[in-house]
């Protein structure tokens, strides 16, 4: 079984190469769409390809990636942005994963999205996407921005770990997209009024984004994974205004609609320990230790892994150390260091613990 790449971009020239020579050598077929560039984009996609397409901008993610799809040939399509790049471990297993599509016959694969890093590498948010597809199924793109591949029928989820690595800042752009679609009279469908309320978090317009965040949750019958992250937004949001009574609020909120998570337990904890309610931020960060991974749905799109390792010890350590409580705060640091033995947090941690003579 043969597998088509198929790819988007738009003055690209940074980040294109580093993408494509990390997948190229595993697909049988490269599709470039080029949507306008000035650069060297259309020079850098032709080293690795002959298949490169122009398709005018209209303000159309999904219309750009269903013209992707369709001058595909092989069996399955595989899509990626040009600043996304496959691990070497990834690699391997997307190999493996291609010598037995013949024995698998799988309608979709999900790979998990590494999406946000910290400074020290260490992925901050990881979703869960429709990566690899049947190209028989005729599977389409929908959605404005941040588009859905929407599939059905055989789904396997895997381990395959995809990185984004954004390289150049957040653009008005997509913002715009919606504001003309609005001004156009129309009706945003209710993941574009999520992802709107994304984009003006990720802006810095909290007001507003508050605003679609509490429209979103209002609508009945919608995806429990995007309720759940439209909430912890929604917390984030009021964490950024320094209103942690009502940040709290949303956290207790999360509760009704299932288990415990460790990311609201965090978020939660936080708020208390913003409030210099210690012993109450000790408490919920705890929580968060006790919770698994592994004991999440399989129907999950979106987490944060960080609140499931390493941050709740390295948010104890910092709450022991302002109790003075020295030998417990040395004891989740090293609990962190575990998970990270490399954070710049925990070896900051650990040259205090040792000024400390301890």
């Amino acid at each position: 079984m043969e597998i088509s790449l198929c790819m988007i971009v738009k003055n690209e020239e940074e980040v294109l190469d580093n993408c494509l020579s990390s997948i190229a050598k595993l697909m049988d077929e490269i599709i470039i769409i080029d949507t306008g560039s000035s650069d060297r984009t259309k020079e850098i996609a032709k080293m690795y390809t002959d298949k490169v397409y122009d398709f005018e901008w209209i303000d159309d993610f999904s219309k750009a990636r269903n013209y992707s799809f369709s001058k595909a040939t092989k069996d399955y399509i595989m899509w990626l942005d040009a600043d996304d790049i496959v691990p070497i471990d990834s690699q391997r297993k997307i190999a493996e994963v291609k010598q037995n599509l013949l024995d698998l016959n799988p309608d979709a694969i999900m790979m998990p999205y590494e999406y946000n890093f910290d400074k020290d590498g260490r992925p901050l948010l990881t979703l869960y996407r429709n990566r690899i597809v049947k190209k028989e199924c005729k599977f389409k793109w929908h959605g404005y921005v941040h588009e859905e591949l929407k599939v059905s029928g055989k789904v396997f989820k895997t381990d395959i770990v995809i990185k984004h690595k954004r390289v150049r800042p957040r653009s008005e752009r997509n913002i715009k997209i919606y504001e003309k679609v609005l001004a156009a009279q129309k009706t945003l469908p209710p993941r574009d009024i999520f992802l709107y309320a994304n984009e003006c978090f990720d802006h810095k317009n909290y007001e507003k984004a508050i605003e679609l965040y509490d429209t979103f949750l209002t609508l009945k019958n919608q995806d429990k994974e995007f309720r759940n992250f439209a909430i912890w937004r929604l917390v984030d949001t009021y964490i950024n205004l320094k209103q942690y009574d009502k940040a709290i609020e949303y956290c207790l909120t999360s509760f009704k609609m299932g288990s415990p998570r460790a990311e609201i337990c965090c978020r939660l904890a936080y708020c208390f320990k913003e409030n210099k309610q210690i012993t109450q931020a000790i408490s919920w960060y705890k929580v968060a230790t006790k919770l698994e991974m592994t004991d999440l749905d399989d129907n999950i799109t979106f987490f944060q892994e960080p609140c499931y390792t390493w941050a709740p010890h390295l948010e104890l350590c910092s709450c022991y150390i302002f109790l003075k409580d020295y030998s417990k705060a040395k004891f989740h640091n090293d609990l962190a260091a575990k998970y990270t033995p490399d954070s710049s947090v925990v070896k900051s941690n650990n040259q205090f613990f040792h000024d400390l003579n301890m």
